[in-house]
């Protein structure tokens, strides 16, 4: 009962319909920033572009800094995935066991919202999307809800967007849902189908920064080179060579070390074998990720050296016509 009185605290009187605000009260400010770093933007992208056409979601981790700002640090994705209009509900189980497990590599940070995507029709909340809004503030009334269209999003313009709803009953006292205290919300203009979609009415939207430190924003430029050839060069034959060897002796170890870990596994715990690996190298991971670079290089260098075959042949091809016309 108090917190219902105190939600309706600005409705004067009973009815408390439309009069003044009793006393001065914390209000949503739209001047809230949401603080989403590179690699936990990349995630969304990489998670929402593979499960298309199909919605995906997942969890945010950062912290709340201050009043009006939070920051975003990482994503982990959920095993969840739904139609093209609506996702599941939040397995509990699972984000227990993944949040415990990031604990223990180092990443403390507590979940700060959750994200889901919408392949091809832009940034919105459904009514479902509402309720899960609501059970996420149930638990954190600053919790946020990110919303990110992989199809529309290209290079230099991700269409993303992050919500947070308006609570029933400020709509009912006829109270103003927050406070405008800066033009920051008003720089992004809101596309029509979020209005159409209750947009200012059932939830309003929260301005996202991206924050890119040293790190970060050499692992962005080196996403795209200057050129389409760059990935086409060519090593050097015995620089190749020996890493080719290199990699040989790097996985035979790995594989090695991957064979007495299965001979360790049947000598310990259900709780030794679930912190096994933290703070070291895992062998079976190592191993996969050494292929697969391994694979990589291999193919690379192929085909530059196909390409590089089929150009010189046509190049002595076309000189040999050139000495026969003249």
């Amino acid at each position: 009962m108090d917190q219902l009185l105190r939600q309706m605290g600005g409705g004067g009187g009973m009815g408390g319909m439309g009069g003044p605000p009793a006393g001065d009260g914390t209000v949503a400010d739209n001047a809230e920033t949401v603080h989403i770093s590179s690699l936990a933007l990349l995630k969304m992208l990489k998670h929402g572009r593979a499960g298309v056409p199909m919605e995906v979601m997942g969890l945010m981790l950062g912290e709340f800094i201050d009043a009006t700002t939070i920051s975003c640090v990482d994503v982990f994705a959920m095993p969840q995935s739904g139609t093209s209009v609506t996702v599941e509900s939040v397995d509990h189980v699972f984000q227990t066991k993944m949040l415990d497990m990031l604990k223990q590599t180092g990443r403390p940070e507590m979940v700060v919202g959750w994200y889901h995507s919408h392949p091809g029709f832009g940034c919105w909340l459904s009514n479902v999307d509402v309720n899960t809004q609501q059970s996420f503030e149930q638990l954190n009334p600053r919790a946020v809800a990110v919303v990110i269209d992989p199809i529309q999003s290209v290079r230099g313009k991700v269409v993303i967007d992050a919500f947070r709803t308006i609570p029933p009953t400020s709509i009912m006292s006829g109270q103003e849902p927050r406070q405008t205290t800066s033009n920051v919300g008003h720089l992004n203009k809101p596309s029509i189908q979020a209005l159409v979609h209750n947009l200012n009415r059932q939830y309003y939207s929260i301005n996202i920064d991206y924050r890119k430190s040293e790190a970060e924003q050499g692992m962005l430029m080196n996403l795209h080179k200057k050129g389409w050839t760059e990935g086409l060069k060519l090593t050097d034959f015995e620089k190749h060579h020996e890493g080719n060897e290199e990699s040989v002796k790097e996985m035979l170890n790995l594989a090695q070390q991957y064979n007495k870990s299965i001979v360790e596994e049947s000598t310990l715990s259900a709780e030794e074998l679930k912190i096994r690996h933290v703070g070291k190298q895992d062998p079976k991971r190592h191993l996969g990720d050494a292929v697969e670079k391994a694979m990589g290089q291999q193919v690379v260098q192929g085909l530059g050296m196909g390409v590089l075959s089929e150009v010189s042949v046509s190049t002595v091809s076309w000189r040999g016509m050139a000495v026969d016309v003249s």
